[in-house]
């Protein structure tokens, strides 16, 4: 499937739905255009982009030329590409290419979305269809994510940490509450908006910036015009983390400019 970057992502995860075009679906309302989703190899509920992605098209900036760009090319990591990195700002991505399904191939096992849909079916009989898994997703992000539209938000303002099995095991310890998810590499993702939570920061307001009250890992602006000001409450916030649990929070969206 090849899609211009201008075109809006859930949108086109919606015309894939309504095609029978499969393996996106865990990624439906997550805001923004297509162009911008390798930039931070976008994911949700245990999928990300990268699952998919076959190549894209993108102008160098200094010479003008068009690239294609295969997915080895782009160094995806977790909330990683090399647009973040080596090629920030060299590029203007026009056009992504995609590999999807004809046939269901789905992905629920991510905890919130596997409670979702274990309640859904437990008062309906409905199979499970990717179609199911979309409607939960949407379900689960207008319920604990606030509508950009009505309260400034960049989404997930933090990654969740990757660590080490031993780093997990010693927080075990002294935090036996703490969830902890094993790649197939075997290192370990924590809950970057638990470790927010259990610092106090949920739900907390200073001046005109806060952590949301249904979920720690949104930062929203409640009137403020100062960018300054949200990003020192977001490093204010990274200290707490790091004193409490020894942990580095890195900030998931690109900051451009000096404030």
């Amino acid at each position: 499937l090849h899609i211009g970057a201008g075109e809006n992502w859930s949108s086109m995860v919606e015309y894939c739905l309504k095609n029978n075009w499969f393996g996106i679906e865990n990624l439906i309302l997550i805001p923004g255009n297509v162009g911008a989703a390798p930039v931070q190899n976008i994911g949700a509920y245990g999928v990300e982009l990268s699952d998919s992605f076959v190549s894209l098209e993108a102008i160098d900036i200094a010479t003008g030329k068009v690239h294609v760009m295969q997915r080895d090319h782009c160094e995806f990591g977790y909330r990683d590409s090399v647009f973040k990195n080596s090629a920030r700002d060299k590029y203007i991505i026009t056009r992504l290419c995609l590999k999807l399904s004809l046939k269901p191939n789905m992905v629920w096992h991510y905890p919130a979305l596997k409670a979702a849909l274990e309640a859904k079916t437990a008062v309906s009989e409905a199979p499970l269809t990717p179609h199911v898994i979309a409607a939960s997703v949407t379900e689960i992000r207008r319920q604990k994510l606030p509508d950009p539209k009505v309260l400034p938000n960049a989404g997930s303002f933090f990654k969740n940490p990757v660590i080490t099995r031993e780093v997990a095991e010693r927080l075990l310890i002294g935090h036996p509450n703490l969830p902890v998810y094993q790649n197939e590499l075997g290192e370990c993702k924590v809950p970057a908006g638990w470790l927010i939570e259990q610092c106090g920061y949920k739900g907390l307001r200073q001046g005109s910036v806060g952590v949301h009250p249904l979920q720690a890992l949104v930062l929203v602006n409640y009137g403020g015009d100062n960018a300054a000001e949200l990003l020192a409450f977001s490093e204010t916030i990274k200290v707490e983390v790091e004193q409490t649990f020894g942990i580095h929070l890195e900030l998931e969206p690109t900051v451009y400019g000096s404030f």
